[in-house]
């Protein structure tokens, strides 16, 4: 069995960032912390960082406990960050429940992190619909064959209930999900982050004020 000093050996000679990161000057950032976002997404794309658009979501559910799990962005538009679940998922009944969430985005290849808080909305049929038929045909038959996170006796029973569900939808044209839902995030609150080796990090907070934005440097 390790013991916990043994862990902490383990992890402190773990490096945490690389040896260039990219340079981040907030006194040149823009407006809107939407159009930093789109920068620094693009950016992270260029550079090859791995899955640059898988994101923490992060909610509460009944007791009020919080719960956290790593989901895919769909896309970011003028009202917010936007992703995707089944709306009777445990995310998407928290969702439902508890119309606010937070997003963390980390990138440590390029030493960045992007949080983003705020009230959920919900997307309409049309949007919903359309969101769907963009996703694999497995992905698509998984949500037409039951519900996310309930159990099940075996892979075996998975396995069958989406073989059925592809031939519906390959017998079915535009066939539909009743419960696949877009989840719309509007940002309050948005900070960009930007590690340092010293750890004398670049903090800049983005506010919600009237119909435009405040912007803050915060202490690392």
């Amino acid at each position: 069995m390790i013991e916990p000093r043994q862990i902490r050996d383990i992890v402190r000679g773990v490096p945490v960032f690389p040896d260039e990161m990219p340079l981040f000057d907030p006194g040149a950032a823009p407006a809107s912390p939407i159009a930093l976002f789109i920068e620094w997404l693009e950016r992270a794309v260029e550079d090859g960082i791995a899955a640059p658009h898988a994101v923490n979501l992060s909610t509460v559910d009944d007791d009020g406990a919080p719960d956290a799990r790593v989901v895919i962005l769909k896309d970011v538009v003028e009202t917010g960050w936007q992703v995707a679940s089944s709306n009777d998922s445990p995310k998407g009944r928290q969702l439902t429940a508890y119309p606010a969430a937070a997003l963390t985005f980390f990138w440590p290849a390029a030493g960045r992190q992007v949080r983003v808080r705020g009230a959920v909305s919900t997307g309409s049929t049309q949007e919903n619909d359309a969101d769907f038929q963009r996703r694999h045909p497995v992905a698509r038959a998984l949500v037409l064959a039951g519900t996310q996170s309930s159990a099940v006796r075996d892979r075996d029973d998975i396995d069958t209930a989406v073989a059925e569900q592809l031939r519906r939808i390959e017998a079915t044209d535009g066939l539909t999900s009743t419960t696949w839902t877009v989840f719309t995030i509007a940002p309050d609150a948005v900070e960009f982050w930007q590690a340092d080796h010293e750890r004398r990090h670049t903090r800049l907070l983005y506010t919600r004020s009237g119909e435009g934005w405040r912007r803050e440097i915060l202490w690392p």
